[in-house]
């Protein structure tokens, strides 16, 4: 017979007493609350650090700001040297110098500051192209509508020549003699750049502005300059120059009458050259179609057209049909 097997568990004291997992129990319970505790207590400690953080990055900001701002205040600019303060180094070169006025009589002028509205400054390259063509043809008579200032290199390169400039922005009214056989001359104009368009329309419809040179007691159009010094009238002119007078507002006078009146005194010779500078402006461009004509148009350089005139005396009009 198999002996009989109790199917009842023997009552057996547990080892540990059931009151021991207590204490793991407490210890499981307790935990999430010490955890939330530290995680309490670690966000407060962050927030000050978080708004200090904050604080400083704006002050940064701001100081940075205003650094900028003081520094990017724009400085006043040096003056630039006015263009009499330049010349030709040599024919050949082509260079430029600083150069003292060669009249001498710089009370007489209006200064370079006072000036700066008047006519605008040649740049490097259309000087050098200047002084290309003049190194090959002085001495010569040479007559320049515009500041004796912009172009004292080329007076002094035609130092052996005569060379005559007719200013609209002189204090002095008595003409100013140099030792380089120049003369300065105040004229005065009665003409607006407004009223540009009627003025040509009248010289086309006035037969007495037809390419015949007139004496001025004579003259009936009123695109002729009536008060040039008589030695302009009397001269045989190789080169005309046209940078003013002062074009760049309504109210200035334009160059209306300056660019008709060299077209005028350069049919006398043979043959003239005349140079008409700002032709980026519709007035200077305008008239110097008009009355210097495109197919007399030689070259360009910059704002500079430079055109060939030759003597027609029966000419009927200024320009080829």
């Amino acid at each position: 017979m198999p002996p009989e097997i109790s199917h009842c568990l023997p009552i057996i004291t547990p080892k540990t007493p059931l009151l021991s997992r207590v204490p793991s129990k407490s210890r499981f319970i307790l935990h999430p609350k010490y955890c939330q505790g530290r995680m309490k207590f670690t966000k407060k400690k962050l927030i000050p650090v978080l708004v200090f953080v904050l604080f400083s990055a704006s002050l940064f900001r701001f100081l940075n700001i205003s650094m900028i701002a003081i520094f990017s205040v724009p400085q006043p600019r040096a003056a630039l040297p006015p263009a009499h303060q330049h010349e030709c180094f040599s024919a050949s070169s082509v260079r430029m110098k600083d150069l003292s006025h060669p009249l001498g009589g710089s009370e007489n002028i209006i200064p370079p500051k006072s000036r700066s509205s008047s006519s605008t400054n040649l740049t490097e390259k259309e000087m050098q192209f200047l002084m290309g063509f003049f190194s090959q043809r002085v001495p010569c008579n040479l007559l320049v509508f515009g500041s004796e200032y912009q172009y004292s290199g080329i007076a002094s390169l035609n130092k052996d020549g005569v060379t005559i400039f007719l200013e609209d922005y002189l204090q002095n009214t008595s003409p100013i003699k140099s030792r380089n056989n120049t003369q300065v001359h105040k004229i005065m104009y009665n003409t607006k750049a407004s009223e540009a368009y009627q003025l040509l329309k009248e010289a086309r419809e006035n037969p007495k502005c037809l390419p015949t040179f007139h004496l001025p007691e004579v003259s009936k159009c009123n695109l002729q300059l009536l008060n040039l010094p008589q030695e302009v009238y009397d001269t045989m002119w190789d080169v005309v120059m046209v940078d003013g007078p002062f074009g760049g507002t309504p109210d200035s006078p334009g160059r209306m009458a300056s660019i008709y009146t060299a077209s005028l005194l350069a049919r006398r010779e043979n043959v003239t050259h005349v140079f008409v500078h700002d032709v980026d402006r519709m007035i200077e461009m305008w008239f110097s179609w008009e009355f210097l004509c495109e197919e007399n148009l030689v070259s360009s350089k910059g704002r500079f057209w430079h055109f060939q005139i030759l003597r027609e005396p029966n000419a009927t009009t200024f320009c080829t049909p």
